[in-house]
């Protein structure tokens, strides 16, 4: 069934999901894949998910992205069909604001056959609240607006100091605790500079990052991708697990076959990134990125 057919076949719609069970079954790890949405393990976290997730942050910002600013019928829409087509990791954020679609999206899905990440935002503006609650309170919002029991990863938005360990001890001893009560299953920090980066390597504390990589240097925290990478590698060994961001330079590639190909090409090549999340938003980008993605991981497995 192509995009075409199971949009008008009614599988979308009225916010819910109305697939047969045998589509919401958790694909098997492959050795020797060329499926873009194989599970993979991210790390040693425990946790299973899709090479390629979905992003819901494109431009985001006050609670807003891209993806909202299409409204609730098609953004919901596009979320179904990345399940569809095997999506298995949706990412979230409170400074995106898109709980509430996703929540009302996947919630036809068994809550197992999916993973959710979202970020708690700990710096000045970005949500209109200029209060900051610890992480406690702000992940029992999370949870009414996920309408979950639990959230597979939490991640300190955005860290740029390279001193985040210290800086953010409180929040990350309650995330710690939350884990521990089976509240979260893993967490993690979302990179915005080097010296953050660097500062994840030797973090026992760290089971997960988010890091902007791409050939280009675009929106990554160094113009050099070779600085990132080198540092992705030791984070990589130490066991953790690394999901790929601004894969298609934040939609500068979204009108260049060439670079979007590269991109890709260049990222699985580092054998250092788990998972590429990016910031869909219509159904064919989900297509054309993971045919991408599988004429890549077939020529590797020629060359190999």
């Amino acid at each position: 069934m192509n995009r075409r057919q199971f949009i008008t076949s009614g599988l979308v719609g009225a916010g819910a999901l109305a697939v047969d069970p045998n589509l919401t079954c958790a694909r098997p790890v492959a050795k020797a894949s060329t499926d873009p949405f194989q599970l993979v393990s991210l790390g040693k976290s425990g946790l299973k998910v899709s090479m390629v997730g979905i992003g819901t942050g494109m431009s985001g910002g006050g609670r807003q992205s891209n993806q909202t600013r299409m409204g609730k019928e098609k953004f919901e829409s596009l979320l179904q069909y990345a399940f569809y087509r095997g999506v298995r990791l949706f990412d979230c954020a409170d400074l995106y604001g898109t709980h509430p679609f996703v929540a009302n999206a996947l919630k036809a899905i068994p809550r197992d056959r999916y993973v959710l990440s979202s970020k708690i935002w700990v710096r000045p503006g970005g949500i209109p609240e200029p209060e900051r609650p610890d992480a406690d309170v702000v992940v029992a919002r999370f949870l009414k607006e996920l309408k979950t029991d639990y959230i597979d990863l939490v991640l300190i938005h955005c860290m740029e100091s390279g001193a985040w360990c210290e800086e953010q001890k409180r929040q990350m001893d309650i995330l710690e605790h939350l884990k521990q009560k089976g509240i979260i299953r893993a967490h993690g920090v979302s990179i915005h500079s080097v010296d953050a980066l660097k500062a994840c390597v030797n973090s026992p504390w760290v089971d997960s990052v988010h890091t902007r990589i791409n050939p280009y240097g675009d929106s990554m925290d160094d113009r050099n991708p070779e600085v990132v990478t080198s540092i992705l590698k030791q984070i990589h060994a130490a066991g953790k697990g690394v999901v790929g961001m601004k894969l298609i330079g934040e939609g500068r590639y979204r009108n260049d076959p060439e670079k979007r190909d590269r991109a890709i090409q260049y990222v699985l090549g580092l054998g250092c990134v788990n998972t590429m999340v990016v910031g869909f938003e219509k159904p064919e980008e989900i297509d054309d990125f993971s045919s991408r993605v599988k004429t890549q991981l077939a020529a590797r497995l020629v060359s190999a």
